[in-house]
């Protein structure tokens, strides 16, 4: 891979200096500029879109197309919006940030904390990911799981803020298990969200939205070996444009004897949260592509074709 200050990256940075310049604007005309982006991409970007559709098709199956339309259009305006919602967590001030949100329930954390336990923050991936994460950092101590992405642009980027972000600058890798136990054991707050399709290897499938979907059982698996307290926690983008942070009592009586029975109760969790704000969960990801055996793969060409809505 081209090191970042290789020529082919020149136009990712450029991208990264508009998204910063757009720091300075007031936060309407963030929103708004967001979700001209949003309608931009929707015409645009007509992969995602398809797997958007496919995933609403599946799990709203009683919508009729025409809200489905509506609702894939509103996702990606939701997800234009949290690109810039990121370049405000990187470079924004804290001051700015904490003048946007609410947090509700901090007490639950920091009484987990406490108690001299590590703490999972079960969360899941909404488009309010990157701000919500930075607000609730700058409230209470947090580490964060890191995926690093494919442009060396925005990977260094990413990094740099969380780092800047993160308790004693830390961010584990998200296969680097041994740094996730370590921290946990340390009593440490763990962002951590399992809500993406990554086989079966170490998971099963548990229902979301009544669709069989690979889950990992890693949540049930990490608290049993650390004894880390599960507190769910998610971010919402509220209609007025502000950010409201939920942070809820932690799970009792978890892990349970059966990680498989864990992970449809983590499904369920998320899909509440879904419910709340539907467009502003990360519709683009291949949430299904894991299927049983003999399932055809429902984002192949053609397979959304009864569902409309592009």
């Amino acid at each position: 891979m081209a090191a970042p200050a290789h020529p082919r990256h020149w136009p990712s940075w450029t991208a990264a200096a508009l998204a910063r310049a757009s720091v300075a604007l007031p936060h309407p005309a963030r929103l708004a500029l967001g979700r001209r982006l949003g309608r931009i991409a929707h015409r645009l970007a007509a992969g995602r879109r398809h797997v958007a559709v496919t995933n609403l098709r599946l799990c709203f199956p009683d919508i009729d197309p025409a809200s489905r339309a509506a609702l894939v259009r509103s996702h990606f305006e939701a997800a234009a919006i949290g690109a810039l919602e990121a370049a405000l967590a990187w470079w924004g001030s804290p001051r700015r940030l904490d003048a946007l949100a609410e947090i509700e329930g901090l007490a639950h954390l920091t009484l987990a904390r406490r108690a001299g336990r590590g703490v999972i923050l079960l969360t899941a991936h909404f488009t309010t990911l990157e701000i919500g994460a930075h607000i609730l950092a700058l409230a209470h101590p947090i580490r964060a799981i890191y995926r690093p992405l494919r442009n060396p642009v925005f990977d260094r980027l990413m990094r740099d803020a969380r780092m800047r972000r993160a308790e004693e600058g830390q961010v584990i890798e998200r296969d680097d298990l041994r740094a996730l136990l370590r921290a946990l054991r340390e009593g440490a707050v763990v962002w951590y969200a399992p809500d993406q399709d990554h086989g079966l290897r170490n998971g099963v499938f548990a229902p979301f939205f009544g669709v069989p979907a690979a889950t990992v059982t890693a949540t049930s698996r990490l608290a049993r070996a650390t004894g880390a307290a599960v507190v769910p926690y998610h971010p919402e983008r509220t209609p007025d444009g502000r950010y409201r942070l939920l942070v809820e009592p932690p799970l009792e009586d978890f892990p349970g004897p059966d990680p498989a029975a864990d992970a449809v109760r983590i499904n369920a969790l998320i899909e509440g949260w879904v419910r709340r704000v539907p467009e502003q969960y990360f519709w683009s990801h291949r949430r299904f592509k894991t299927r049983p055996a003999g399932e055809p793969d429902p984002y192949a060409v053609g397979a959304t074709a009864a569902g409309g809505g592009t």
